[in-house]
C-alpha cells in the first residue's frame, strides 16, 4: 500500500512539474484539498443556487482563515450559536483572520447572485441571526485584538472581539466604556444596535463612545468612517445594526473610573412584585446617572418559589450608596442583600453562562417611555410562570447619558425611554419549543401596547412596517446609506432597512 502511494504521489509530482507555474500551483491546491465538491446554496432571496466546486476551491485560495464545509472539523462549533435552538447550516463558514478575508468572503457571496450571508461575532443573536441555512455564515471569532492607549483614553477593538477583552485591557489602565452585561458577547453585533451597559446612564451608550469605524461594504470594500469621513455610514452603524457591511475595527472614546464598583441584588418574594414595579416606575427615572437600576421577576422550573429583585450596579460616591439604595429596600426584609464592593470586571463576567449552548429561549422585548400601574398590573397579575419552564421579565434602564443625545444625531432613535422590557421562557435543549413560545406569545400580547420600538438587537419576528416605525424619522436616512452601500441587501440578517425597489 505504501509503495502504491508512493508511486501516486511520484506521478502526481512530475504531472505538477511539466505544468507552467501557475497551473502547477493550482494542481497543487486540489491535490491538498479532498472532499471538495459542487455545494448547494440559496440566495438572500431565497433562490436556490449550486455553488461550483471551481469557485469553492478558488475562495478557499484566496483565503488565510479557514473555509470549512459540512463534514469538516469546526463547522459545528462554528454554525452552532448560543441559542441552540436555531439549529441551521450554512453552505459555507469562513473564519477571516484579517480584514483581507472579510472582503474576499464578502465579494464571493455578492459575485453569487447575492449569496444568503449571516456575521457571527460572539453568537448572541437572539434571533438567530448570526446563522443561516444553505448561506455563508462568517464567523469572526478568529479575529480578536484589542489594543488600548491609556494616554489618548482610546480603544481599537477588531471586529469579532468579546466585550470581556475590552473591559479587561480597558480597565486595568482604570479605563471603561459601555458595553453590555455580558462578557462573552460580540463588540460588532452588540454595538451597532445600540449597545447598552452597566455605565451608559454615566457614559451613554456603546454607539456614544465611538470615534470611528472601519467597515466592508457590500462591494468589498474597505471604508474608513467617523464625524469627518463617510459621515453617512458612521451615522447609520451607530444603531442601525448589520445593515451597511462587517464593521472590521471600533475605535472607543474610554472614561477614568475606579475599579472597584458597588454592585449586587436586592432579592424580595414574588409577591412583593408590584411593589418592586412600582419603584421602579417611580425611583427609576431620579436616580443618578452613576447608578444601573434593573428589574427581574423570574419563576424556576420545578414550582420554586418566585422572586423579584433589583440589580444594581453603582459607580458614583461611596459616600452617597446608602441614600441611593434606600428606595429599594423600603419593602421589607428582602430574600437577600447582596450589594457590595466588586471588580467591575468581575460584574461584567457576573451574567455569563459556563454552557451557553444548554437551553433553548425565546424572548420579546420592546421599550416603554415609561412603567404605569396598568402596565404593572398587566404583567403580575397574568404572571404565574410557565408550568414546565422557567419564565422572566425584566427591564434594562434608559435615562442619564443615554437620553441626553439627540435621536437623530445617530441612528438609534429611543433616546427618550425609561426601559427595555423583555419576557424570557427558556427550555432543556431537544424539548419541542412550540408550546413554550406560544406561553411567551400569549403572555406578551396585553404587554405590547405600552411599548414603543425595540431593540434592534431583540429583533424577531418583526415585520417590515414594524421595523420602519422603530427607526422613526431616522428610517429615511437610513434607507440612502443603505442605496449607497448595500444597495442589493446583501447584508439583510438583521433589522432590515429594505434597499429602495427592494421586496417588501
Amino acid at each position: 500500500m505504501r509503495r502504491r502511494t508512493f508511486i501516486q504521489s511520484a506521478v502526481a509530482t512530475a504531472a505538477v512539474i511539466s505544468l507552467p507555474r501557475r497551473q502547477a500551483f493550482a494542481a497543487v491546491f486540489r491535490s491538498r484539498s479532498p472532499g471538495l465538491a459542487d455545494v448547494e446554496a440559496v440566495t438572500g432571496d431565497g433562490e436556490r443556487i449550486v455553488l461550483s466546486e471551481k469557485s469553492i476551491a478558488d475562495l478557499k485560495a484566496q483565503l488565510r482563515g479557514r473555509l470549512l464545509l459540512a463534514g469538516n472539523e469546526g463547522y459545528d462549533q462554528a454554525r452552532t450559536i448560543l441559542n441552540p435552538s436555531f439549529d441551521k447550516r450554512p453552505a459555507l463558514v469562513v473564519q477571516p483572520t484579517g480584514v483581507a478575508d472579510i472582503r474576499t468572503a464578502v465579494s464571493y457571496a455578492r459575485e453569487n447572485k447575492g449569496l444568503l450571508l449571516a456575521v457571527k461575532c460572539g453568537g448572541h443573536s437572539a434571533s438567530g441571526q448570526s446563522t443561516c441555512d444553505k448561506g455563508m455564515q462568517i464567523d469572526l471569532s478568529h479575529f480578536r485584538d484589542v489594543r488600548v492607549d491609556p494616554i489618548a483614553r482610546r480603544a481599537w477593538v477588531t471586529g469579532g472581539s468579546l466585550l470581556g477583552q475590552v473591559d479587561h485591557e480597558a480597565m486595568s489602565h482604570g479605563l471603561v466604556t459601555t458595553l453590555g452585561t455580558v462578557s462573552h458577547t460580540g463588540v460588532g453585533g452588540l454595538v451597532t444596535g445600540g449597545g447598552f451597559g452597566r455605565v451608559a446612564r454615566r457614559f451613554g451608550l456603546s454607539v456614544d463612545n465611538l470615534v470611528s469605524v472601519n467597515v466592508v461594504t457590500a462591494d468589498g470594500e474597505f471604508r474608513r468612517a467617523s464625524a469627518t469621513e463617510n459621515q453617512d455610514l458612521f451615522w447609520g452603524v451607530r444603531g442601525g445594526g448589520g445593515n451597511f457591511g462587517i464593521v472590521t475595527s471600533f475605535e472607543f472614546q474610554l472614561h477614568p473610573m475606579q475599579r472597584q464598583v458597588l454592585a449586587g441584588a436586592i432579592v424580595y418574594p414574588i409577591s412583593k412584585a408590584k411593589e418592586a414595579l412600582t419603584v421602579l416606575a417611580e425611583y427609576g427615572p431620579q436616580v443618578p446617572d452613576e447608578l444601573d437600576l434593573g428589574l427581574v421577576m423570574s419563576i424556576e422550573a420545578g414550582g420554586k418559589p418566585g422572586v423579584v429583585l433589583f440589580p444594581v450596579c453603582y459607580s458614583g460616591p461611596v459616600s452617597e450608596a446608602d441614600k441611593v439604595f434606600a428606595p429599594l429596600r423600603k419593602l421589607g426584609t428582602p430574600l437577600n442583600d447582596s450589594i457590595k464592593a466588586v471588580d467591575y470586571v468581575a460584574v461584567q463576567r457576573s451574567g455569563d453562562v459556563s454552557d451557553p449552548r444548554a437551553q433553548g429561549q425565546y424572548l420579546k422585548s420592546g421599550f416603554v417611555p415609561t412603567i404605569p400601574a396598568d402596565l404593572v398590573s398587566a404583567i403580575v397579575d397574568r404572571f404565574e410562570g410557565h408550568p414546565a419552564r422557567g419564565t422572566a421579565v425584566f427591564f434594562q434602564q434608559g435615562g442619564g447619558a443615554i437620553a441626553r443625545v439627540p435621536a437623530g444625531d445617530t441612528a438609534f432613535a429611543q433616546r427618550e425611554v425609561q426601559a427595555n422590557m423583555l419576557c424570557a421562557v427558556d427550555w432543556k435543549f431537544g424539548e419541542d419549543a412550540s408550546a413554550h413560545i406560544k406561553w411567551i406569545k400569549d403572555y406578551w400580547a396585553p404587554l405590547d401596547r405600552f411599548t414603543t420600538g425595540f431593540y434592534v438587537n431583540d429583533v424577531g419576528d418583526r415585520t417590515n412596517s414594524e421595523v420602519i416605525a422603530n427607526y422613526r424619522r431616522n428610517h429615511e436616512r437610513l434607507v440612502a446609506a443603505k442605496n449607497k452601500y448595500d444597495p442589493k441587501n446583501l447584508f439583510r440578517l438583521n433589522a432590515n432597512v429594505k434597499p429602495t425597489g427592494a421586496k417588501a
